[in-house]
């Protein structure tokens, strides 16, 4: 039987790359006395974030069912970023062509990312969301010979990936002890699919979801604007099971800025926004008298490369610009 964490000595495809990423303790950030937090270090995966998981299951599994095939299918996705360069990702390596529908709002790098990959881009008015990128996409499959949507936020196919993956990694990394497991919440996929698993394995297992303290949605309160790219989308994802959550967490875009920021200077972790926001949920948690001497897992979702032009990086880059060469002694 072969661990969930062995994967070819050479691989015969770069989807065979995807997942058994590290969990890294987290040492600086984390007071003394707090729980243990690790991260899950999905930045790590070949097209740099999470959603390399679902991005190879979506068209894998509609493979498996006849519903696309390389060279007849056109593959059309909306989405904020990462999701679109997993399946840019897997498009190029198994041969569909990809249409990539998104807000005007998210960073330049993603935008060149899903170029470099092949893929080609549609940009919608960031003023409507997510839910216009949607709209846009579904214009576009309409008139468009053999285009489907996989559709992220609807998307079995996603929860599968991770509670056949993400959540097995994790019971074997930590030899199942694992008390809570910490997850920004965008389709909902990540969360439900790993902390099902985790608490089929173990049902103490606390599941909590980060939503934007700007949207709270998943609190009960009213969508609006936010920073955190990837999650907080504004409306409950259909595949996001929220009996299976025990707590929410709301952090701020500042807040997740900030720790984004820390994680990279502190602990040499260079990730995205939402990676700031579960590390202050993760904190948070922590720092609780009833969670003493217990072990959280957090999920870094993104590499940080991918929001150097983004608000996460972009006074350094605006710095980085404006520097000038110094003079070198003869």
């Amino acid at each position: 039987e072969m661990s969930v964490l062995e994967g070819p000595k050479i691989a015969d495809n770069i989807t065979e790359l995807i997942g058994r990423t590290p969990l890294l303790r987290v040492k600086k950030l984390n007071p003394a006395g707090s729980a243990e937090i690790l991260l899950k270090m999905e930045g790590m995966a070949p097209a740099g974030s999470v959603k390399d998981r679902i991005g190879y299951s979506m068209i894998v599994e509609a493979e498996k069912r006849g519903q696309i095939a390389p060279g007849r299918s056109v593959l059309v996705e909306p989405t904020s970023g990462n999701t679109g360069i997993a399946l840019a990702m897997v498009a190029a390596a198994r041969g569909y062509q990809l249409i990539v529908v998104m807000p005007d709002s998210m960073s330049f790098e993603r935008r060149v990312l899903l170029r470099a990959y092949g893929a080609k881009l549609v940009l919608t008015p960031a003023a409507k969301g997510i839910s216009g990128s949607i709209k846009k996409a579904q214009a576009i499959v309409n008139s468009t010979p053999g285009a489907i949507m996989l559709q992220q936020f609807e998307n079995a196919d996603n929860v599968k990936a991770h509670f056949d993956t993400t959540g097995p990694e994790i019971w074997d990394q930590t030899d199942g002890k694992v008390d809570a497991f910490v997850c920004g919440v965008g389709t909902g996929g990540t969360l439900t699919g790993t902390a099902s698993f985790l608490k089929s394995k173990n049902p103490k297992v606390m599941a909590v979801a980060v939503e934007p303290a700007e949207s709270p949605v998943l609190s009960g309160g009213k969508p609006g604007p936010h920073k955190i790219q990837g999650i907080g989308a504004g409306f409950l994802p259909k595949i996001l099971d929220m009996s299976i959550v025990d707590r929410v967490e709301k952090v701020s875009s500042d807040d997740a800025i900030r720790t984004a920021r820390e994680l990279a200077t502190q602990e040499g972790v260079l990730c995205g926004i939402s990676s700031g926001a579960t590390m202050q949920a993760a904190l948070r948690l922590a720092a609780l008298p009833e969670m003493a001497g217990k072990r959280i897992v957090c999920i870094i979702g993104s590499v940080g490369e991918r929001y150097l032009t983004s608000v996460l990086f972009s006074e350094l880059a605006d710095e980085v610009r404006a520097q000038v060469s110094e003079d070198v002694p003869e």
